[in-house]
C-alpha cells in the first residue's frame, strides 16, 4: 500500500521522518494542554445546562435570547471575567477591537500600546495611516506607543510614559505579533505587564487583542487582570465552525459600553438577534480546545521541517506557544510568492487558484494570501499571507487537521525547495 510520503524525494521523506521523532514530546504536550482546556469547557456547558432549545437563536430585536445569553455567561465564566458579549454583528477581531477602544475612550484620552506598533489593520482604526473617515483620530482620541526593545518590552521606557502621560486611559497589549517578525507574547509575559501597569496606572484600561491566542496555552491574560479583551469567532474561539462574528469579555461596566457602541445605548446587550449562528458559535467553543491544539501541532511541524530546509523560522519548533502564527522568513521575494502559492495549491477550497501580490483595504504593501478555506478568512484553517516587503515573511497560521498541514506543507516544501 502507498504511503502519503512516497511520492516525495527520499532527502524530504527522511527530513520529515527526523521531524517526526524529534517533535513528538512536543505533540504530546499539546495533547495534554487540549485534554485540560477540553475538561474545562466541558464542564461549563454541563454548568450552565445546555440545551437543543439554546441552539435555534433569535430574530427580530434578539429579545430574550436565552441561549446567546447563556453562552455569553459561559465566555465569561471560562475566561474568569465578569461579562461577555459574543455577537455575529461583530464581524472581525478587528470590529470587536475597534467596538471596545472606541467604546472606552474619549475626545482627549490617549490609547497606549505598551508593545509597540499595532498591527496594519488597527493603525487604520487608530488613524495613523489611510485616510479613512470615523476614524479615532478623527474623534481627537490620541495615540502613543513604545517601541520595543530586542522584542520584548521596555519597561523603563513604559514606566516613564505611564508617570509623564496623565491622559493615558487605555493601555493596550497585543498578544499576537501581527504582521512584525518579534516573539508574540505568552500569558507569563503578558501577566507581568499587567502586574507592572496596574502598580504605575491602577485606574488604567488594560485591553488585550487576544487573536489567534486563546486555547493555545492553559491560562489566558484575563486570569491575571487584564480588564478588557478581544477575539475573533473564526479563528481558535470557533474552531472552524463558526462562520462570522467576534467577542468581548471583561469587566461589566465596560462590556455594557461596548454594547452599547456596538447596538445602541439603551437597548445595549439586549438586542442583537442570533438567527442561524447560535448551533455554530456553541459546537465551535466546544470544539475550540481540539482545533487549536491540531493548529499548534502544525505550527510546531512547520517550523521542524523548515528549519531542516535552513530558513529562518519564528519561534522555533520546540520554542513555547503561545498562538498559532509561524512565521517563515524567506529573504526573497519569488521564494515568498511560491511557497504561499504552494500552500493554496494544497487547500481543500480554490486549490486551482494562483495568489497574486494585490493591494488590500487597511494594508499599506503589497500582500500576497493563500486561505482555501470554508470560512472567508478564517485563520483558524490553514493559511499564510504576508505583506511583500523586506525581509520577504510569511505568517503561517491554522490547520483544521494536523494531517492537512503536515501534507501541505510537506508540498510546499517539496515545490520551493525540491523542484527547480
Amino acid at each position: 500500500m502507498e504511503k502519503w510520503i512516497e511520492k516525495f524525494p527520499q532527502d524530504l521523506q527522511q527530513k520529515v521522518a527526523e521531524v517526526d521523532r524529534m517533535i513528538a514530546p512536543q505533540l504530546a504536550a499539546v495533547d495534554e494542554m487540549v485534554l485540560y482546556n477540553q475538561q474545562r469547557i466541558l464542564d461549563l456547558y454541563r454548568k450552565y445546562h445546555v440545551a437543543e432549545e439554546d441552539l435555534v437563536g433569535s430574530t427580530g430585536y434578539g429579545y430574550d435570547d436565552i441561549g446567546r445569553d447563556k453562552l455569553e455567561d459561559i465566555f465569561a465564566d471560562y475566561f474568569k471575567c465578569d461579562d461577555a458579549l459574543v455577537r455575529p454583528q461583530m464581524v472581525s477581531g478587528t470590529h470587536a477591537i475597534s467596538t471596545a477602544l472606541f467604546a472606552s475612550l474619549m475626545p482627549g484620552d490617549t490609547l497606549y500600546y505598551m508593545t509597540g506598533m499595532p498591527y496594519d489593520t488597527i493603525q487604520q482604526v487608530i488613524g495613523i495611516v489611510g485616510d479613512n473617515p470615523g476614524s479615532m483620530k478623527e474623534y481627537g482620541i490620541k495615540f502613543a506607543y513604545t517601541p520595543l526593545k530586542d522584542g520584548k518590552i521596555d519597561y523603563d521606557a513604559v514606566g516613564k510614559k505611564l508617570n509623564q502621560d496623565k491622559s493615558i486611559k487605555v493601555i493596550a497589549i497585543q498578544r499576537s505579533r501581527g504582521y512584525a517578525t518579534r516573539d508574540s507574547f505568552t500569558v507569563a509575559e503578558i501577566k507581568k505587564m499587567i502586574e507592572f501597569v496596574k502598580q504605575i496606572a491602577p485606574k488604567a484600561i488594560i485591553f488585550i487583542d487576544n487573536c489567534y491566542g486563546e486555547f493555545t496555552e492553559k491560562d489566558e491574560p484575563t486570569f491575571y487582570g487584564a480588564d478588557l479583551m478581544a477575539g475573533s469567532m473564526y479563528k481558535n474561539a470557533g474552531a472552524g465552525v463558526a462562520k462570522s462574528g467576534a467577542f468581548l469579555v471583561g469587566r461589566h461596566d465596560l462590556i455594557m459600553r461596548a454594547s452599547s457602541r456596538l447596538f445602541a445605548p439603551g437597548p445595549g446587550k439586549g438586542e442583537g438577534a442570533t438567527y442561524g449562528y447560535q448551533r455554530d458559535f456553541y459546537r465551535g467553543f466546544f470544539l475550540a480546545p481540539h482545533t487549536t491544539g491540531e493548529a499548534v501541532k502544525g505550527a510546531i511541524f512547520t517550523a521542524a521541517l523548515l528549519e531542516k530546509m535552513g530558513a529562518e523560522v519564528s519561534p522555533k519548533w520546540n520554542a513555547p506557544r503561545t498562538d498559532l502564527v509561524q512565521t517563515v522568513i524567506f529573504h526573497e521575494r519569488e521564494a515568498m510568492i511560491k511557497f504561499c502559492a504552494s500552500i493554496q495549491h494544497n487547500s481543500p477550497l480554490n486549490a486551482f487558484v494562483d495568489p497574486i501580490p494585490s493591494e488590500m483595504d487597511n494594508y499599506e504593501d503589497e500582500i500576497i494570501m493563500a486561505s482555501g478555506s470554508f470560512v472567508e478568512g478564517s485563520t483558524i484553517e490553514l493559511s499564510s499571507d504576508g505583506p511583500l516587503r523586506e525581509p520577504y515573511a510569511l505568517y503561517i497560521q491554522g490547520g483544521l487537521s494536523y494531517a492537512h498541514v503536515k501534507v501541505a506543507i510537506t508540498n510546499a516544501v517539496n515545490e520551493t525547495y525540491y523542484k527547480k
